[in-house]
């Protein structure tokens, strides 16, 4: 069991062999403790048609510590499994040359352990979530940094919360035009083109940066879909992208 735990959302995938046989997507409630988080894990599975026992190793990349413990007494009581925890002492293949490589948050390195294992290096990274990072590493799998910016629903969340006029839309619905006509599609235009466009430059300075004007650029998170198809720059969109990352290190490190 791969387990991507984010600051909203907590992904689980099911992987037999490089397959990846089923994925979920479940609330990030950190006061969860390991029964809870169990008796969501033993349902989720009974009704894929497996059982808790089927489970041989559990991967957890985190960014609520807490939350880590949870997924730690899980593996150890229910599944009867080793536990990973991706940190600064898991073998990843890269170089990181981030100022303090601790800092680096699990998933930023988890995505580029994947992108390297399935597209290949140089590559720059974008994962929009509730914050949106865009990662750079480079031909020599030397981790580099990148950028951080607001994620879009929390943005959205912001707007709708301190303005008494305007309305809660679904980011989903693409705006007809840049130039909209009500206010719906007005803050639809302003999100999703707008955010698609500050990802764009982003990108395009990123490869000025690195002397590679033609640097592929892999999009992966929640809302990516709903972005990466008005971005020019993003070649790749591949949701299960982190997922795939906590595979690969596994096998590295089992």
């Amino acid at each position: 069991m791969a387990v991507d735990i984010g600051n909203t959302q907590t992904v689980l995938g099911i992987f037999d062999g490089e397959e990846l046989r089923v994925r979920w997507r479940i609330t990030t409630e950190a006061n969860r403790t390991a029964d809870e988080v169990g008796a969501v894990c033993s349902t989720l599975l009974t009704l894929a048609g497996m059982s808790p026992t089927d489970v041989q190793a559990t991967i957890v990349s985190s960014v609520v510590p807490v939350l880590t413990r949870s997924y730690e007494g899980l593996a150890e009581s229910l599944f009867g499994s080793r536990f990973y925890e991706v940190n600064g002492e898991i073998e990843t293949g890269l170089d990181n040359r981030y100022d303090d490589p601790s800092a680096v948050g699990a998933d930023r390195i988890v995505n580029a352990v994947a992108t390297g294992k399935h597209y290949g290096f140089p590559a720059i990274i974008v994962d929009i979530g509730t914050a949106t990072t865009v990662e750079a590493v480079n031909g020599e799998s030397c981790y580099l940094g990148g950028a951080i910016l607001t994620g879009l629903n929390v943005a959205l969340e912001a707007l709708i919360s301190r303005t008494s006029k305007l309305p809660s839309v679904d980011l989903n619905v693409d705006p007809p035009r840049a130039i909209a006509t009500n206010t719906p599609d007005s803050i639809r235009s302003g999100f999703v083109y707008g955010y698609a466009g500050a990802i764009d430059a982003l990108i395009r300075r990123f490869r000025v940066e690195l002397g590679e004007p033609n640097l592929m650029a892999v999009a992966t998170g929640g809302p990516a879909e709903v972005i990466a198809r008005h971005c020019r720059e993003i070649g790749t969109l591949d949701p299960d992208l982190t997922l795939k990352g906590l595979y690969v290190l596994h096998e590295m490190n089992s």
